[in-house]
């Protein structure tokens, strides 16, 4: 194999010739442990949630007549709800990819746009698993290049992390050719991660849909690790402390509470400090917060120490709180029991009988979820009433919202369901006073 400092001048050699055929990629040897091969991914490596969707294709959350149609069913480009720090997920996995006569580059770059227009005045991550890229479905050197400099600014200011699973020589001899292109700024957002179980101090792993090959090759490459190579096993789950807040069921802080359906801790102090502060602030919940402060925060409430957001000023870090905590309930405020309802809301309930299907659903929520629920929209209808300032209408908090309100029972997020909860998620803030009247 090549050794980099020669691929590189393989690659520089093919940039000179403006007019000649981008080829440098074709020049470089992938992973001798990639298989050349381009097998679809079994209906196995689907999450059981997106399975229970009945009004879209097994392949695609678009319907069949949709322009990106052709693209979205290959699954290329998922969402993936939020990371620990409340930055929305993007995943990009290249073995999804068709070889280059069944895939129109272009097209999936602007799918990819489109995709991300949707996300892109939040912060977010975006998460490669590169394994599977072959000789077969790998872009052009030229695309690789115009992909990047179609991104401008507007997509690269709120990316807060590439992460790159598996790596190989492929990757990183790529990212030492496009390094004049990419600013130090943005090469600081790059990093590494040589195995899925690094993932965990990102996001949790069961959240992506992460396709089967990838999965297999990851743990085939555990295998092939010298035991002492392969580091600790992951300690057992300690049980929650006396005072823990987060990870712990809506039930259990009930209990605690001095009344039935007291408002969780957490919800109350980010709720109340938010209305003071945070009801005009542009982009609320659009914004992460530093990564140190949010670990402090959550040891402090489940330590039983006191947090006060007003000394610590800091509106964007109460409202990741917030998202933190009803993203970590070991079960959604909406339930598992929900779900196939409300994910297939939009096609069997037409709109005149949307409000009195809603208020009939939340009927069957546990008396603590439904006021921890009624409390929340509450407060968001007061955030979206001061929309023109704070740009946060009901479709831009259903985006923040949904994914933190539900999620299928096997924890897995992909477009094909954020769609459908998001869509429920509006409808119940547009509806709020009549869903809440009864």
């Amino acid at each position: 194999m090549s050794s980099p400092s020669e691929v590189l001048v393989d690659f520089q050699d093919d940039l000179a010739v403006d007019d000649a055929p981008s080829s440098a990629l074709d020049q470089l040897k992938l992973s001798p442990m990639e298989d050349k091969q381009w097998p679809s991914d079994d209906l196995a490596s689907m999450s059981k949630s997106e399975t229970n969707i009945k009004h879209l294709g097994q392949d695609s959350h678009l319907s069949w007549d949709d322009p990106y149609y052709d693209i979205a069913r290959h699954q290329i480009v998922e969402v993936a709800g939020d990371d620990n720090f409340g930055r929305k997920v993007i995943v990009f996995s290249a073995c999804r990819m068709p070889p280059h006569h069944q895939l129109d580059h272009q097209k999936l770059l602007k799918y990819l746009k489109h995709t991300l227009d949707q996300y892109v005045e939040s912060d977010y991550t975006l998460i490669y698993f590169h394994h599977g890229l072959t000789g077969e479905n790998k872009p052009s050197l030229g695309w690789l290049r115009d992909a990047y400099r179609e991104f401008d600014r507007k997509y690269k200011k709120n990316i807060k992390s590439l992460v790159i699973v598996h790596p190989t020589m492929f990757v990183r001899t790529l990212l030492i050719l496009f390094k004049p292109l990419i600013s130090f700024k943005f090469g600081r957002k790059i990093s590494y991660i040589n195995y899925l179980s690094e993932l965990d101090e990102l996001l949790k792993c069961e959240q992506l849909v992460i396709p089967s090959r990838v999965r297999e090759y990851d743990e085939k490459i555990r295998q092939a690790l010298k035991p002492s190579a392969q580091g600790p096993k992951s300690p057992p789950r300690s049980p929650p402390l006396p005072n823990q807040q987060f990870g712990v069921s809506l039930s259990v802080l009930n209990l605690r509470g001095a009344d039935p359906g007291e408002i969780p801790l957490v919800m109350r102090d980010t709720i109340e400090f938010l209305k003071e502060q945070g009801l005009e602030m542009e982009g609320i919940f659009r914004r992460s917060a530093n990564v140190t402060l949010v670990r402090t925060i959550q040891e402090k409430y489940n330590s039983g120490e006191e947090v006060n957001f007003a000394q610590m000023e800091d509106v964007h870090l109460a409202a990741v709180m917030l998202k933190t905590f009803l993203r970590e309930l070991p079960e959604p405020l909406l339930t598992y029991q929900l779900y196939n309802d409300i994910i297939n809301f939009q096609t069997d309930v037409d709109n005149s009988s949307q409000v009195v299907t809603i208020r009939n659903l939340l009927k069957m929520l546990p008396q603590e979820n439904y006021a921890t629920l009624k409390y929340l929209i509450q407060f968001l209808a007061e955030v979206s009433a001061r929309c023109e300032v704070n740009k946060m209408n009901n479709a831009n908090l259903a985006v923040v919202f949904g994914p933190n309100l539900l999620w299928g029972q096997d924890a897995a997020m992909t477009l094909s369901a954020i769609g459908p909860i998001n869509n429920f998620t509006k409808t119940l803030l547009d509806n709020y006073q009549e869903v809440f009247s009864a």
